[in-house]
């Protein structure tokens, strides 16, 4: 009895340790995808069930990209994109939250609507969530997936519905909903961001496909030295968007569905938070007055329940 109890005990021990080795794999790989980074943007529409569709053109294009661990705890790691421009201009960019084990998804409906969806326990275990925002932090989608470690791979796949694309959202209007099909996985050189995406309109009747996409944004490293610039801009910069970051939290925590209105004043978003991170910059704002500012501009654009 005593050996099979010795036997059990080095058993549970062997789990212990797989658990906790497959998870720290899980943090560091998620970590890598921060860098300096060159990226580049190709998609291009492959079939429509409808013959007489018209394929719109292939897209390509490219930047360098800053990616920063903004948050790093045990089960949470936040990454900052900054999309560099010549030497002398930065554009704060989306941003990642991977989550790891969260009960719950905001998820994108459609018209600027997301709901927040409760999940099941047996769907979050050993899981990671991965939240992707907007450049002025308001959502954009997020989805569940486990990260895979076989072979010397690191691959993490999901699915999720988001808002028409960047590239698309201010030139089409025959859909509505980007059903994405997600992998991230890490190369010798980076990483890469493959997709395989259905262009949807969502209407009360259901669904409706009208083209298929596949995507790639290969992330490939590059010398720092190209963000010398970034580096003088972000330190003046992170201070209002780590109080925005706590802004939005706030909003997100208290409300089960969120609505995101277009223009107020002439201006969107991303605008009026940008206006206002230069003003707390250069006016030296407190991280309360951050806050509170934030939440005022939000507010006028959220609508919340």
């Amino acid at each position: 009895m005593k050996k099979i109890i010795f036997l059990l005990s080095l058993c549970i021990c062997a789990l212990s340790v797989s658990a906790q080795s497959k998870f720290e794999q899980d943090r560091a790989a998620i970590k890598s995808l921060a860098g300096y980074y060159k990226v580049t943007f190709n998609y291009a529409e492959t079939f429509a069930p409808d013959t007489a569709y018209k394929f719109y053109p292939r897209y390509h294009s490219w930047g360098y990209e800053w990616a920063i661990v903004v948050e790093d705890s045990p089960k949470k790691i936040s990454i900052q994109h900054l999309l560099v421009v010549g030497d002398s201009t930065v554009i704060k960019h989306w941003r990642e939250d991977w989550v790891y084990e969260q009960p719950t998804i905001l998820a994108f409906d459609k018209d600027n609507t997301w709901k927040k969806v409760s999940l099941k326990p047996a769907d979050v275990k050993g899981r990671w969530v991965q939240k992707v925002y907007q450049v002025d932090d308001s959502p954009r989608y997020e989805s569940i997936g486990t990260w895979v470690h076989v072979d010397g791979r690191h691959e993490w796949q999901s699915k999720t519905d988001s808002p028409l694309p960047r590239r698309e959202f201010t030139k089409r209007s025959d859909y509505n909903v980007l059903a994405r099909g997600n992998r991230i996985y890490l190369t010798p050189q980076g990483w890469m961001y493959e997709q395989d995406n259905n262009k949807v309109v969502r209407s009360a009747g259901g669904d409706k496909v009208i083209a298929q996409e596949k995507g790639y944004e290969e992330f490939t490293r590059v010398d720092e030295a190209k963000f010398a610039y970034a580096k003088k801009w972000w330190a003046g910069q992170q201070g209002y968007w780590a109080d925005a970051r706590a802004a939005w939290d706030a909003v997100y925590a208290k409300n089960a569905s969120i609505k995101l209105s277009g223009k107020k004043d002439g201006k969107l978003l991303y605008e009026q938070l940008f206006a206002l991170a230069e003003r707390s910059e250069k006016e030296k704002w407190s991280p309360d007055k951050n806050k509170e500012e934030t939440i005022k501009v939000i507010n006028n654009y959220v609508n919340a329940s």
